[in-house]
């Protein structure tokens, strides 16, 4: 399965408002391993940076005048993501950011769930801590991700720490039955190897319990008018024991 854990850094919180993308991070997964392949670019958003904002990412308008603008790499964008499943926190927030984007761009199809498959690891944060703190610092600390390098909230930083978290999250899967075929051959060949080296046990009858198996057969002769096959193959096993 190919994965693409994406973060972007925004003007504001509202996109209602008009504000826009500034920054989009992307690191690629392949069967849950990091490829090293990733997508990062900064963006000229034609508008003003929200003091917030600059102050959490410490991007400032001056340093965004030379960058493109969102439609000069939205079909590199849109490559990079293509046939993934997107990964990202809070996901709502940056796919709704980045729809704007891709509407104001004319592309088609600008909706990126009608493009990819899109998981949102605060959603899956909250099932698996209900009433904790789920944002992505406190993630790092429960979850053992050094985040000591964050002193600003970047898209591509913050999609390096989201893919550590994703894979912490989500560790032991393989245990509820998605190991590969090979994998399951492999532990049922060993089980019966391990069945065929282990010697079996034998139990022998008591004397009481030989006593009541010769009764048994007894009346099994007489109903039988002695053809009991059990009784014939007693008396033959006497006769080999005589000779």
């Amino acid at each position: 399965m190919r994965q693409v854990i994406l973060d972007t850094e925004t003007t504001g919180l509202e996109v209602q408002r008009g504000h826009r993308v500034i920054e989009i991070g992307c690191v690629e997964l392949i069967q849950r391993r990091p490829t090293g392949r990733r997508f990062h670019t900064y963006l000229n958003p034609d508008r003003a940076i929200d003091e917030g904002a600059r102050a959490v990412t410490g991007i400032s308008d001056e340093f965004l005048l030379d960058k493109p603008r969102f439609p000069e790499i939205a079909a590199e964008f849109l490559a990079f993501i293509d046939e993934a499943e997107i990964i990202a926190h809070n996901a709502a927030f940056d796919v709704g950011f980045l729809d704007a984007e891709l509407v104001r761009a004319g592309v088609d199809r600008p909706r990126l769930a009608d493009r990819v498959q899109v998981l949102d690891t605060l959603a899956l944060a909250r099932e698996k801590f209900p009433g904790q703190r789920n944002s992505l610092d406190a993630l790092c600390k429960r979850l053992g991700v050094d985040n000591s390098h964050r002193g600003m909230h970047g898209a591509l930083l913050d999609a390096n720490l989201l893919a550590d978290v994703y894979l912490a999250l989500t560790a032991g899967q393989g245990a509820l039955g998605f190991e590969s075929e090979t994998a399951q051959s492999e532990a049922r060949l060993a089980n019966v190897a391990l069945r065929i080296l282990v010697r079996p046990r034998f139990f022998r009858a008591n004397d009481d319990e030989l006593g009541l198996h010769r009764a048994r057969l007894g009346v099994i002769d007489k109903a039988s008018r002695g053809a009991c096959l059990w009784t014939l193959l007693d008396a033959a096993g006497a006769g080999d024991e005589v000779n």
